[in-house]
């Protein structure tokens, strides 16, 4: 038997929170092509919003965002208990040491720089946390 039996029924969901809208387009089309329900937001204040709408099974999270910063809504959705367990993978232009520790810090559970990450790679990290929630 293998272990997809268990998660037929349950389609994962990403929510990717990034504001450069092609690449979230990009993103968004490849995760789903991969099996995945996807909800997207340009900025922080729509990432959390539907957060508490539609819980995600992993979180893609953008630093930079118009308003409120990635780190700050990390810091908030890791304070609420029901996004304690959840987990963020931060997608992000930032590559200094500083900033991967930071948000490693704050609840991260992996660290992408986009330039050296291509969608195969991206879908492949979704795929590796979703399948720890199975």
């Amino acid at each position: 038997m293998d272990d997809t039996s268990t998660t037929k029924n349950h389609q994962p969901r990403v929510l990717l929170i990034e504001d450069e809208l092609a690449l979230q387009k990009a993103i968004s089309e490849s995760l789903t092509q991969e099996g995945y329900l996807v909800d997207a937001a340009t900025d922080a204040e729509a990432g959390k919003r539907l957060a508490t709408e539609h819980t995600p099974d992993i979180i893609l999270l953008d630093l930079i965002l118009p308003g409120k910063s990635g780190f700050e809504l990390l810091s908030e959705l890791k304070s609420l208990p029901e996004f304690a367990r959840i987990p963020v993978v931060i997608l992000s232009n930032l590559g200094d040491e500083e900033d991967i520790r930071q948000g490693m810090q704050l609840g991260a559970v992996d660290y992408l720089v986009k330039a050296d990450n291509d969608l195969n790679s991206i879908a492949a990290i979704v795929k590796k946390y979703a399948k720890k929630l199975s």
